[in-house]
């Protein structure tokens, strides 16, 4: 090995111990009687998300493949959150970053990939960044690391303290150590095919939940057992569900599938902050909504048990969107009803269908 390769994997274990993992919280909702829910609160990383354990396995990944190497850019096709943690990990290697990412998204990602000295290429259509990335990378040189591809890959599924592994550990005291559901939005579908496989690798009862927003087709793709569907728009909710089916993704290790609509996700965002006390991000909402269906299907049937998800990021790179009423009417997402429907449930265990 090189002494800049040993070097490089050397500065990024060495960010591991330092961050290896989050808390998971449970969520205060009274009512609930025999259903417990739980949140691992990923926006504690560096970087401020689930991402960060993305962009630590991926460039270890391709620096022990020698893909990425000294002085030549890095270069990634990213909504955002990836981005971020991986400019994160380029500036603690010396590296140059480029982002490629859709020309609508928000200002505070943009801020943020700055901050760690990359460059953000902004495209119109967003379903051209993966091949603008291959372009950039083959004029520059340099490694287009492509997420979409390596995320179910490079991390170690079975487990290492990957995130499957530390949610299992850190439900072994509670009331229902062994969760019913763990409920997870797709992004390039690496945390879901890492968490889903780990289930089956411990032979857990555990079920995997997968909720997609609108304007992606991971949800058809698994509906219709295809990989083949494209859409020509992208999601609203950044950093989750995508106009193609990518590679990470591995619906054979997904027990069932549901999608969100784009005011449900916020609504359920909205609801949770008033109930947290703080800002998770719109992919959380995601996430939170399919948890909160699942659980007043298991109230209903008179069952018991526990459901995990994740808290993806923080709010606060959303202030100018999610969190922005007028931002909200200008694109016609009314998420009054939902935000009312997700509050009414936590606080009576009353689900009331729209």
């Amino acid at each position: 090995m090189t002494s800049w390769r040993k070097q490089a994997v050397q500065l990024i274990q060495a960010d591991y111990n330092r961050s290896a993992d989050t808390h998971l919280f449970r969520v205060d909702a009274p009512a609930l009687t025999r259903v417990d829910l739980y949140l691992k609160d990923e926006s504690t990383h560096p970087t401020g998300s689930l991402k960060h354990r993305l962009a630590r396995s991926l460039f270890l990944h391709a620096i022990c493949n020698g893909w990425i190497r000294e002085g030549k850019p890095v270069i990634e096709a990213s909504s955002g959150s990836t981005a971020v943690s991986e400019a994160y990990f380029a500036k603690l290697l010396g590296l140059e970053f480029i982002a490629v990412m859709p020309a609508t998204t928000s200002q505070q990602k943009i801020a943020a990939i700055e901050f760690y000295g990359g460059t953000c290429h902004l495209v119109e259509d967003p379903t051209t960044i993966g091949a603008v990335s291959q372009q950039l990378a083959d004029d520059t040189g340099g490694h287009f690391v492509d997420q979409f591809t390596y995320a179910e890959r490079a991390t170690d599924w079975r487990g290492s303290n990957n995130i499957a592994e530390s949610i299992f550990e850190q439900m072994s005291s509670e009331r229902f150590p062994v969760p019913k559901w763990v409920v997870m939005c797709p992004g390039t579908g690496g945390t879901s095919a890492t968490i889903g496989r780990y289930i089956r690798y411990r032979c857990e009862d555990t079920k995997l939940l997968v909720v997609d927003p609108e304007n992606s087709v991971f949800y058809d793709c698994y509906a219709q057992e295809r990989n083949d569907l494209t859409l020509t728009c992208g999601s609203r909710i950044e950093g989750i569900g995508r106009p193609r089916c990518e590679k990470s993704f591995v619906p054979t290790v997904i027990d069932e599938m549901r999608q969100v609509p784009d005011a449900a996700s916020i609504g359920a965002m909205r609801a949770l902050e008033k109930t947290l006390g703080r800002r998770p991000g719109g992919s959380t909402g995601t996430n939170f909504y399919g948890v909160c269906q699942l659980a007043a299907e298991m109230l209903a049937r008179g069952d018991e048990g526990s459901i995990v998800s994740l808290m993806c990021d923080g709010g606060e790179r959303y202030a100018n969107t999610y969190y922005n009423d007028a931002w909200l009417e200008e694109h016609h997402i009314h998420i009054r009803p939902y935000e009312e429907q997700v509050l009414t449930f936590l606080g009576t265990g009353r689900w009331e269908a729209l």
